[in-house]
């Protein structure tokens, strides 16, 4: 069953903004922490932000942090990746995950194995 579905990417101008939703379903639900990664060919999967579901901690990646900002909507069961004052190296396959356990350094530290991912989708910052 699908557990994490995102939405929301797309092409866009340097400088420019996106927003990525995440909806989550089924266990993915019950998870301690969604995050937001993003990889890109050839390179390491990269944990870009991270927010608890029990206090609303917030991590990000330093090259982000300032210009993207992740929050949730409990009753919607969504998490969002606002994206602002892209850059052409921000251009990437993001991925929605859940962690059933787990702080928000260690899940985008990807300090042990995370139990759901999304399907990815592209983000692509091009003039």
């Amino acid at each position: 069953q699908v557990q994490l579905v995102e939405s929301g990417g797309g092409l866009v101008q340097p400088g420019g903004s996106l927003t990525l939703s995440c909806a989550a379903s089924g266990s993915a639900l019950d998870a301690e922490a969604i995050g937001w990664f993003r990889q890109v060919p050839g390179k390491k999967r990269e944990g870009v932000s991270c927010i608890s579901n029990s206090d609303g901690r917030t991590y990000y990646l330093y090259s982000v942090e300032g210009r993207f900002t992740i929050s949730r909507d409990s009753a919607k069961n969504s998490r969002y990746l606002q994206m602002n004052d892209l850059r052409p190296d921000d251009t990437a396959v993001y991925y929605c995950a859940a962690r059933m356990s787990a702080t928000v350094e260690a899940m985008c530290q990807m300090w042990g194995p995370i139990e759901f991912w999304g399907q990815g989708i592209q983000v692509t910052v091009s003039s």
